[in-house]
């Protein structure tokens, strides 16, 4: 008897990654957290239920991705290394729109000075240590071992990202990577706005009673004042509410007895600048402050 021929299918050739997922899964596999950008090297936009930030923000934006989210959500934070989250259905779908690829130089352990123009590069030249260097549209990328706080226009032409932002990879670049200098870390600090005179003290009229004010004692205020600094400093997300709420806190402990002086509002006024606060930012959150609290 004739035994029934069996046919057996010949699978075909898989179908070829697109070429920004193939880059992103490569710069993964060295522990180097990818995303991918879409037109105008912008990130995809927020899914449905984080569109227009209603999410509140998530406990994974003070840190590396991945974002919680099924699909790339949150700009930086949905950078990762996980190869399943990259080639999932939702990041696959993004990546057939992607024209580049984006990490996070932070989470890597990396910080880029974005030079933006040859004049920023011959600058770069005269006052940074050599490192790795990836040319661009128009300068370059110099990237540093160590991470630090991102900031933009620190100079003309030039912005430094590492925490809590992106990068566009644009190849592994030439030179060596060289540990993160204190000239680049010096860029990212912000000084008291020039353009604005400082803080003045408030005008509140001394307590009633015997004239004595307990806030006037030294180590009470400066304790108090140097927690306000801490505060500001720590913040790693939502910097404009803490600096607003530190002020709150601030005035409504030492602002109605006459406490506060212009050293003491400059130093809070600093350490929010320093977080990347604008003098004007610092102005309006202590004006509001004061009328939160009928002052």
């Amino acid at each position: 008897m004739t035994q029934p021929t069996t046919i057996r299918r010949v699978p075909g050739p898989r179908p070829r990654l697109p070429e920004p997922l193939r880059t992103a899964l490569a710069l993964a596999a060295t522990g180097v957290p990818v995303l991918p950008l879409r037109a105008g090297k912008a990130p995809f936009g927020n899914c449905p239920a984080c569109a227009g930030n209603v999410c509140g923000g998530r406990p994974n934006m003070k840190s590396a991705g991945p974002c919680r989210c099924p699909g790339v959500c949150h700009a930086w934070a949905a950078a990762t290394t996980d190869p399943a989250v990259l080639t999932s259905p939702a990041w696959k779908a993004a990546w057939r729109r992607a024209v580049s690829v984006a990490y996070h130089p932070g989470a890597a352990g990396l910080t880029v000075v974005d030079l933006d123009d040859t004049a920023a590069v011959a600058w770069a030249r005269e006052a940074l240590p050599a490192t790795r260097t990836v040319e661009t549209t128009r300068g370059e990328h110099w990237i540093y071992r160590g991470a630090m706080t991102s900031r933009n226009a620190v100079r003309p032409g030039v912005d430094i990202k590492s925490t809590m932002a992106y990068a566009r990879y644009l190849g592994p670049g030439t030179g060596t990577l060289t540990a993160l200098p204190d000239a680049v870390r010096a860029l990212a600090v912000k000084g008291p706005s020039p353009a604005r005179p400082a803080p003045q003290a408030l005008a509140v009229p001394a307590r009633a009673g015997n004239g004595e004010c307990r806030h006037r004692t030294p180590a009470y205020l400066e304790r108090g004042i140097a927690m306000a600094e801490q505060r500001i400093t720590a913040a790693r997300s939502a910097v404009h509410a803490t600096v607003y709420r530190t002020f709150l806190a601030v005035l409504s402990t030492h602002g109605r007895c006459g406490c506060l002086t212009d050293a003491h509002v400059t130093r809070l006024f600093t350490a929010a600048q320093t977080k990347g606060e604008s003098a004007r930012h610092c102005t309006d959150a202590w004006t509001n402050a004061r009328t939160k609290l009928g002052m």
